[in-house]
């Protein structure tokens, strides 16, 4: 049994996507902020790039070829603050809008913004004291 194709979320090629997230990375690596967390982790630059491509082709288009888990992977790393993703998403917000149309920009920046609220909602979910009351903001 087929499952049936889903239209995209809004207008994007899958080298529009690769090519957002290789022109992310590549300022992401020489940022003050994120480059030093970044560096430290990520080893294999292509590697992670074509992982992350996965998840955005898998969130925009519905590929279903991304196999992993974000919020965990995120949380584990001591270093990467909650306060971090408001960077992190303005600076997504600055390459999308230098390198892909409007039409693709704005829903795909949305689109990081909603799921960057619930990262860092998790992110400091997981750091909170076991007995400590849910943080809902």
């Amino acid at each position: 049994m087929t499952r049936p194709t889903l239209p995209p979320r809004f207008p994007a090629t899958p080298g529009q996507i690769n090519a957002q997230v290789r022109a992310f990375y590549a300022r992401v690596r020489k940022d003050a902020v994120l480059g030093p967390v970044f560096n430290k982790h990520v080893h294999d630059w292509p590697a992670h790039e074509d992982k992350i491509a996965a998840f955005w082709r898998n969130a925009i288009l519905f590929e279903r070829s991304y196999d992993g888990n974000p919020q965990r992977i995120h949380s584990e790393r001591p270093d990467v603050q909650p306060e971090m993703f408001a960077h992190w998403l303005d600076l997504f917000e600055e390459v999308a809008t230098q390198t892909l149309p409007s039409e693709t920009a704005t829903p795909w920046v949305a689109l990081a913004r909603r799921i960057g609220v619930g990262m860092k909602a998790g992110v400091q979910s997981a750091r909170q004291p076991k007995d400590a009351p849910p943080i809902l903001r």
